[in-house]
């Protein structure tokens, strides 16, 4: 038997060397033809041909290959070759990042924050990272250097960031200025008001935009402040070159520094980012009040914009407590929107709830062209409906890769487990949402 299986392993090595030297001769051939097409300036991709080349090959096909396992198959090889034929076959290596400008840092609060500041400092070449925490339990389950008490990991650290809930904030940051006479403090809570009253030329008061619903260092990231916005709110009376350690510092772990008022960064807060947790909350409430079948006919609208109700509720209680001035007078403004609209709802004024529906769809525009820095009428949508199985997303992704098509964003609806869910992709410019959703139908998905 042993001999049997060595000698089918054999011939199926053999077959596997066959497939790779006709791959290989095919290659050659697919360069050739692109070098024909960029000559006579033809569509490099042909997504009608690609389809019947696949119908060609499952005709043909005598088993026992099934005809998906065939169509999989070739597509792949198809979407291969395309990368192959533009040398992108490999992902270019990720510049190097800056290197930080501290050796020695501490991080009070080893959360889903902390934890991840210390994994990017690691990654930016910090060679000393220790970290404390109020609860043991947090404490163990971080990627830090844990030290026995506050002052035990802030002694000899150059930067101390300080990731504690808000309501403990202002008390923290006080105790870690007394007990490290030498280093910079800086903080990454997101209200920051009650901050600015710190008279200590050492603080630089700072909020990355950053984080998720949940937390607790296992979800910590050394990637989490990649490319995020990283705002610094420092007193007048904070040093300038300790301001500059914290935005080297912010730099070195990837994100870009904001320098703001702290009234207006809690201003700012209080409307696009606190104001959305209480209205989800709200909203979900709501819903729950009227029974378990609103809740089990949920619509994809509703998971949606309900996504972050029920975050973290001793922290958000901090937040809402701590800048509670500016979240109930956006409360009481929206409060006043509402009984416009109730009344115009109850009048039935098509006019004017049109109107009210086409401002908000501008102003989303707008929204939309800061984040993806491109004219809102180049992004376009194309909807795909997927599965409920294994590598679908991964087949998606992967065709329009190859054709070289990057996906700008995407949100992923499921539905239900007998239909599966919607995919709604979003790319940039109208020539390539039609490849798109070409090559999406040669893969045999709905795209709208």
């Amino acid at each position: 038997m042993a001999d049997d299986l060595a000698d089918l392993r054999s011939r199926i090595s053999a077959i596997d060397r066959e497939v790779l030297e006709a791959l290989n001769r095919r290659l050659e051939l697919v360069r050739k033809v692109r070098e024909r097409k960029e000559e006579t300036g033809q569509p490099l991709i042909d997504a009608a041909r690609e389809a019947e080349l696949l119908d060609e090959l499952a005709r043909a096909n005598g088993g026992p290959l099934g005809e998906p396992a065939v169509r999989s198959l070739f597509a792949a090889v198809l979407d291969v070759m395309k990368q192959e034929s533009r040398g992108e076959a490999r992902p270019a290596p990720s510049a190097t990042p800056a290197r930080s400008p501290v050796a020695r840092l501490a991080i009070v609060g080893t959360g889903l924050l902390g934890t991840s500041v210390a994994l990017a400092a690691r990654r930016a070449g910090v060679g000393s990272v220790r970290g404390w925490d109020i609860d043991p339990a947090v404490l163990r389950g971080s990627a830090v250097e844990r030290a026995s008490s506050l002052a035990d990991a802030v002694d000899g650290a150059e930067l101390v960031v300080v990731s504690v809930p808000v309501g403990a904030l202002a008390e923290t940051v006080g105790a870690v200025l007394a007990a490290a006479a030498q280093a910079t403090v800086t903080d990454v809570g997101s209200t920051k008001r009650a901050l600015a009253s710190v008279d200590d030329p050492r603080f630089v008061a700072g909020h990355p935009l950053a984080g998720g619903a949940t937390g607790g260092p296992a979800r910590a990231s050394a990637d989490l402040f990649d490319g995020a916005i990283w705002f610094l709110t420092p007193s007048p009376l904070a040093a300038a070159d300790r301001i500059d350690v914290v935005e080297r510092f912010v730099t070195a772990i990837g994100a870009r520094t904001v320098r703001l008022d702290p009234a207006e960064h809690d201003r700012l807060l209080a409307v696009t980012s606190h104001l959305p947790h209480a209205l989800a909350n709200l909203l979900m409430r709501a819903v729950a009040r009227t029974g378990d079948d609103a809740l089990n006919y949920a619509g994809a609208s509703l998971r949606e914009m309900t996504r972050v109700a029920g975050a973290n509720a001793a922290v958000w209680a901090d937040i809402f407590v701590d800048n509670g001035d500016l979240i109930a007078s956006a409360l009481a403004e929206l409060g006043s929107e509402l009984d416009e609209i109730e009344r115009a709802v109850r009048a039935g004024e098509r006019d004017a709830i049109e109107a009210w529906i086409g401002s908000a769809a501008s102003a989303r525009t707008r929204m939309l062209e800061y984040a993806y820095r491109t004219e809102a009428k180049m992004l376009n949508r194309i909807r795909v409906r997927v599965p409920d199985k294994p590598g679908v997303l991964a087949r998606i992704t992967q065709t329009l890769g190859a054709a070289g098509i990057n996906i700008e964003d995407f949100e992923l609806r499921h539905v239900s487990p007998e239909y599966g869910g919607v995919l709604v992709i979003l790319v940039s410019g109208g020539d390539n949402a039609e490849l798109a959703r070409t090559l999406l139908r040669r893969e045999g998905y709905s795209a709208a």
